[in-house]
């Protein structure tokens, strides 16, 4: 049977670096925020769906995220059609990615929204990576396209940091040095009974 392992967080905890290193040990991956940007892309399957609901953030045919992102932030009525668009369409792509991935020992899912879209019961191990308030500030602050208010708006949809961590089977703290960081993902692949490299 393939232990499927969920990988969760909130916004600049360190997802993608843990990610990578859960790959680096060769375990696949599936990426939900890079699945939605997939379907989102230019000529990607829900182009047309989105632009007929939100036709403000269409740029020559094809989706502005920003503007989508502008659109839905903060608008629980336009963040819940949007989702009744894309969720059905990661769902349909993940049960894809585990079919081809068929008899692999474990499979790891990014899920940023795990706990607030109610998706936790559809994996056998829970993964939440976290880091201080202070870091995660400061890492989300640092991005292109970022400010205080949108930062703000963005955690107001997710579940506070510590709740998540109780709720996890594995904590994954990316507070400290890469190496340290390694090490814990190392010591869960050990825990899990999977091997630690390719």
């Amino acid at each position: 049977m393939t232990l499927k392992l969920a990988l969760t967080g909130s916004i600049g905890m360190g997802k993608s670096t843990v990610a990578a290193m859960f790959v680096d040990a060769g375990i696949p991956l599936f990426d939900a925020d890079a699945e939605v940007r997939r379907l989102q892309s230019d000529g990607g399957p829900l182009v047309e769906a989105i632009g007929a609901r939100f036709p403000a953030v269409m740029v020559n045919g094809v989706i502005d995220r920003d503007r989508l992102g502008a659109e839905v932030l903060g608008n629980r009525d336009a963040l819940a059609a949007l989702e009744v668009i894309v969720h059905p369409a990661v769902l349909t792509a993940r049960a894809r990615f585990v079919e081809a991935h068929h008899g692999a020992q474990a499979l790891l899912f990014d899920i940023p929204l795990l706990f607030e879209t109610h998706g936790e019961s559809a994996f056998d191990i829970l993964i939440v990576v976290s880091a201080t308030d202070v870091i995660q500030r400061k890492r989300v602050l640092a991005r292109a396209g970022m400010n205080r208010d949108k930062f703000t708006a963005i955690m107001a949809r997710q579940m506070p940091n510590e709740e998540k961590r109780q709720r996890a089977d594995f904590v994954v703290d990316t507070s400290g040095s890469l190496d340290e960081t390694r090490a814990e993902v190392m010591r869960i692949l050990a825990c899990l009974g999977l091997p630690t490299g390719r």
